[in-house]
């Protein structure tokens, strides 16, 4: 004999889930959730580092709200993205859970993974009080609740996470278990790298949100970082600028050449750094040339674009120099990807290996800038 049809409504009846009050399935999954057990801890109640404006339209954007019909849009676009931007706080915890939410439901590019796009990348301190890479969110959806790291090893520590690099965060709350310590650290208050750039400073194409050659430098260099990065629109322009100027850096990097041919960085460069120069007469500024194309060597096309950018912008910087400006420096643009060019994902774009050796060939001028003129 079959059995008689039951509704989903009769099934709830039945098993005393459902009330007056309608108590859905979801609902009751929902209270008896690991989820439950945790305590939520919002960001945005203490902070997050690498956010140069306070009066942002949403709050994880990166330029403020009146930037927008000011810059380009598809700069004023690009800025809605997280890139750059990271939390910390200190816990006891062996679990930590993330639930967060991006603006776009595009989490992935055909060449880079949704971990770097829209993922968060959770970094912690180890016994020598070094940050070490512990895990990586891998989002399918809009919107994530899941466990960024379970059962580690007992003890209080510093974690940083890293917010997404090619879309824009919604919403971030970091969870524990009821119980746990748990400290915010607010944002560090000493003076930020400034880097403004292309796809290659906003984050293209790393495989996670840490890896960018910014975020390892301001790990390196134990410095705050504002990444300003704008994907196919770096290109030193004065409505940009305006903005840059408002911020009080210890450094402004200036890496746009992927983004500009010669004529352009001729007509640009002096201008901007005279910009610049004009609200922040003494704040270092390094100028950097373009990363040589993996396939140079086999297009001509490519060996002369090269060439011109970097002549038009070592013309600007030795027209700088001549005004008297001291605090005006240099980064050759062959010394940032490795000469086996294996390095990149699609010839432009590093790897994380590409981003490791451009941190490597950074690290050296900015340090010494830090330590000698700021």
């Amino acid at each position: 004999m079959s059995r008689p049809e039951v509704s989903r409504r009769q099934f709830l009846q039945v098993a005393g889930l459902a009330t007056a009050s309608s108590l859905t399935l979801s609902a009751w999954a929902q209270s008896k959730s690991p989820s439950s057990q945790l305590a939520w801890h919002d960001v945005r109640d203490w902070g997050i580092e690498g956010k140069g404006w306070d009066d942002t339209a949403k709050y994880f954007d990166r330029l403020p709200a009146r930037a927008e019909g000011v810059v380009r849009s598809n700069v004023w676009n690009l800025s809605r993205h997280s890139a750059g931007m990271l939390v910390r706080f200190r816990t006891d915890a062996t679990d930590i859970s993330a639930d967060y939410a991006v603006t776009s439901p595009k989490l992935a590019m055909p060449h880079m993974p949704a971990t770097g796009v829209s993922g968060l990348d959770l970094y912690a301190q180890d016994e020598q009080g070094d940050l070490r890479w512990l895990s990586v969110v891998k989002p399918a959806t809009q919107h994530v609740v899941t466990k960024m790291c379970s059962g580690i090893i007992p003890g209080e520590r510093e974690f940083y996470v890293y917010l997404p690099l090619y879309n824009g965060t919604e919403s971030l709350k970091i969870g524990v278990p009821k119980g746990a310590s748990f400290e915010p650290i607010e944002p560090r208050t000493e003076k930020p790298i400034v880097f403004y750039g292309t796809s290659i400073t906003h984050g293209a194409c790393a495989s996670r949100p840490g890896m960018p050659h910014p975020a390892i430098l301001g790990r390196r260099l134990n410095q705050p970082v504002i990444n300003l990065g704008f994907s196919g629109n770096g290109r030193m322009e004065k409505e940009v600028g305006q903005f840059l100027v408002e911020l009080d850096p210890s450094v402004y990097v200036i890496d746009c050449l992927p983004n500009m041919v010669g004529s352009l960085v001729e007509e640009r460069a002096v201008p901007l750094v005279r910009q610049l120069r004009k609200a922040r007469p003494q704040t270092p500024i390094l100028l950097v040339e373009d990363r040589t194309y993996a396939n140079t060597p086999f297009y001509a096309e490519r060996q002369e674009r090269h060439e011109q950018a970097r002549a038009a912008l070592q013309s600007a910087f030795e027209t700088l120099k001549a005004e008297g400006d001291d605090q005006l420096f240099y980064l050759d643009g062959e010394s940032l990807l490795g000469e086996d060019r294996e390095d990149t994902t699609d010839g432009s774009h590093p790897s994380d290996l590409g981003f490791y050796r451009q941190a490597d060939a950074f690290e050296p001028v900015l340090r010494n800038i830090l330590t000698t003129h700021s």
